[in-house]
């Protein structure tokens, strides 16, 4: 069946299905452009908005406003059953639907917990939905605190359900599994060898463990010390101050909000100590109690610290009223939950076989790849064949995030070079969990004397001296590199503190280039609209030869390969074909035809202007009979200053997603971040260099 569109929904609340909603449509953005949300059932009396719906249009940037996302609340239901009306509630229904799809290539649905409405109904209002918009369907089950039986038979009855009121059976999800549990399903479904796509999902205490900005929310509480940031952190528990400093340390936890009066000087400093403390409790936050505040003095000694470690807020209520209130704080998912959902994204991908799922409704073939397609698909191929990555960098706090977000969603191996005990204190710190990351230190001697050996050994004939390659491999990017070159990780990213210089040096002198390659270039992916363009080099080299430049060209095509883009080459100058001359276009027409006639089989075209290579009416004019022009995938600069300048200015003006620098021609992948690069970049980065990794393994 041709299904455009499908329905997800839970028996009873709390079962998650917001989070199977996240993991579905994450999929459905990796394959469509124009993904849509609808809530066709909505509560009564929100008071605002609903917070599935504002969080599906944030986090996912849909293309739709909220109202188009939003059916009829129960009572509107009620209402339309009680008189008999109910066809045409359900005709107003398919009405928004066929509206949607309109404008979207793919409609996602959520329904609302069977139970709420079972008073009302004797029939599962959601299957009867799902039957009149004819959508593939999805059950989501809880199985948090029920035995295996209970499950199985939820299973049963809900599978039967769905057939017999006539829907597609798409999956059923049981989340919230307790380990235990969750392993006793799985042996049972082996052994039934059940055709049936159910998957299990786990339970997974942070994600349902409220975070300290909705404490604070709860609370009412104002902020006197601490950044925006550390609202984020997870709330595992509290605990009220009111003994002395001694029995106070030996009973909290990490993870702890601890509530004190604000007169309360000596725990407020304790908590500071225990904090830098290696073997002491991290709590996430001192809530000063009734309406006591910290004195100036204070509050400018805790100032003086490098950075405020302990966000502390004060709050009128006494310490007994304040934790009566903080126990009813519920977790709740917002876009700003970049941890939970990082959990969750990840926790999907480990449990479901989403190509399994995806042969089961509508595909589509065209030549659109959006922004969110691409990063998608590369989070597939890396996860396809796991690649191992060193991150040198390890005392900068980005690189520990992008860690936490490259190990939750389960795409690459990461080791981190530094201190074991450093590090794991300052994520402690950062409230980041890198505990599955292998943390090496480079001060290790055998390693040291191992990789100076090998150097000594690669370079002497060059004069270098044993003492010097012993020195060089003190420097951690040295380090770094040679575990890549001994097979010890598959790349290494590098640059958030390090310059350019620090990182491609010791790649040129340990790793080298490819054998027919002898310059090193860059490319930037820049995601467009609606297309992902290969821009190169635009970071490395400054005025490139045109034996240089067709090398450029050639490493960009092989690049956009790997990257499942087809790639057709423009090599870029201010003349297209024989219009103009002068020494800049007789270069890009010399690495032209030296381009071509090393890589007959790869589309290259040269000399040619930005605009005729990618607007087919300006290239009908210019160059009508070339196979390139007005279909250009990779655009080759002329010289640094040009392609640097032309990535910034498309990437500004158009808020196109560049991600690079991508370093190419080296025989193994080393990466290159900017100094002020974020963690979002990081995590590309990263990602990008596995795959690179890949390639290289099979070849």
């Amino acid at each position: 069946m041709d299904h455009r569109s499908i329905y997800i929904s839970s028996a009873e609340p709390r079962s998650g299905s917001l989070l199977v909603a996240i993991g579905i449509m994450e999929m459905l953005k990796g394959r469509y452009k124009n993904v849509a949300f609808f809530r066709p059932i909505l509560p009564d009396n929100i008071g605002g908005r609903e917070s599935n719906i504002t969080f599906m249009l944030e986090h996912f940037k849909l293309n739709m406003s909220y109202e188009e996302c939003c059916g009829f609340t129960i009572s509107e239901y009620t209402e339309a059953y009680a008189h008999d009306q109910e066809e045409k509630l359900h005709t107003a229904l398919m009405s928004k639907i066929k509206k949607l799809y309109e404008t979207h290539d793919f409609i996602l649905i959520e329904g609302y917990p069977r139970s709420i409405f079972s008073f009302s109904f004797d029939f599962d209002l959601n299957l009867q939905i799902a039957r009149n918009l004819d959508t593939a369907y999805i059950s989501v089950l809880r199985g948090k605190e029920k035995s295996v039986d209970e499950i199985l038979n939820e299973i049963q009855i809900v599978t039967e359900a769905v057939e017999t009121e006539g829907c597609t059976n798409l999956a059923t999800v049981v989340n919230r599994c307790d380990e235990e549990t969750l392993e006793t399903l799985k042996s049972h479904l082996k052994r039934t060898h059940t055709e049936e796509q159910i998957y299990l999902l786990p339970e997974i205490k942070e994600i349902d463990t409220p975070t300290l900005g909705q404490v604070v929310e709860i609370l009412n509480a104002k902020q006197v010390l601490g950044t925006t940031e550390q609202l984020q952190r997870l709330v595992y528990g509290n605990k009220i101050a009111a003994m002395g400093v001694e029995n106070y340390l030996s009973r909290i936890n990490n993870g702890d909000v601890i509530i004190v009066p604000g007169d309360r000087i000596d725990i407020v400093l304790a908590s500071l100590l225990s904090y830098y403390g290696k073997n002491h409790a991290n709590i996430v936050g001192l809530i000063l109690s009734g309406g006591i505040p910290l004195s100036d003095t204070i509050i400018d000694l805790l100032k003086d610290f490098t950075e405020i470690t302990i966000p502390t807020f004060s709050v009128e209520t006494d310490s007994y009223h304040t934790a009566i209130l903080l126990n009813q704080t519920k977790a709740t998912l917002t876009v700003e939950s970049t941890h939970k959902i990082t959990l969750i994204k990840g926790m999907f991908d480990a449990a479901v076989d989403k190509k399994k799922i995806s042969h089961r409704f509508r595909s589509t073939g065209n030549e659109v790849l959006t922004p969110v397609m691409f990063q998608y698909q590369l989070f597939e191929q890396a996860k396809s064949k796991r690649q191992t990555i060193v991150l040198p960098e390890s005392q900068d706090e980005r690189i520990l995030r992008a860690t936490e977000i490259l190990i939750n969603r389960d795409v690459v191996n990461v080791i981190l070079l530094g201190n074991p005990d450093e590090i794991e204190l300052q994520s402690q710190q950062l409230g980041v969990d890198i505990s599955n990351a292998q943390i090496i230190d480079p001060k290790n001697k055998t390693l040291q004397e191992k990789f100076a050996t090998i150097f000594y050994e690669m370079r002497k004939h060059k004069g270098l001296e044993f003492n010097v390659a012993k020195d060089a491999m003190t420097h951690i990017s040295y380090f770094a590199t040679m575990m890549v070159h001994t097979g010890m990780a598959d790349g290494m990213v590098s640059g958030a503190t390090h310059t350019t210089a620090d990182t491609i040096r010791p790649a040129l002198q340990i790793i080298k280039t490819k054998p027919d390659i002898s310059v090193v270039s860059s490319i930037f992916f820049m995601c467009l609209d609606t297309k992902v363009l290969i821009y190169g080099d635009c970071a490395v080299n400054m005025d490139p030869s045109a034996e240089e430049l067709a090398q450029i060209a050639i490493s960009s095509a092989e690049t956009a390969q790997q990257f499942g883009i087809e790639p057709r080459v423009a090599l870029l100058s201010y003349s297209t074909g024989s219009s103009g001359s002068g020494p800049e276009v007789e270069k890009v027409r010399k690495a032209t035809l030296l381009a071509q006639a090393q890589r007959p089989d790869i589309l290259i075209e040269g000399p040619i202007q930005y605009d005729a290579a990618i607007d087919k009416r300006v290239a009908r004019t210019k160059l009508p009979d070339s196979k390139v022009a007005g279909r250009a995938t990779v655009f080759v600069f002329p010289d640094l200053n040009t392609g640097n300048n032309t990535y910034k200015a498309v990437q500004r003006s158009t808020g196109a997603l560049a991600i690079g620098p991508i370093l190419q021609g080296l025989r193994l992948p080393i990466n290159d971040l900017s100094r002020g690069c974020l963690v979002d970049d990081i995590v590309n980065t990263v990602i990008i260099t596995a795959i690179q990794a890949q390639k290289e393994h099979i070849s």
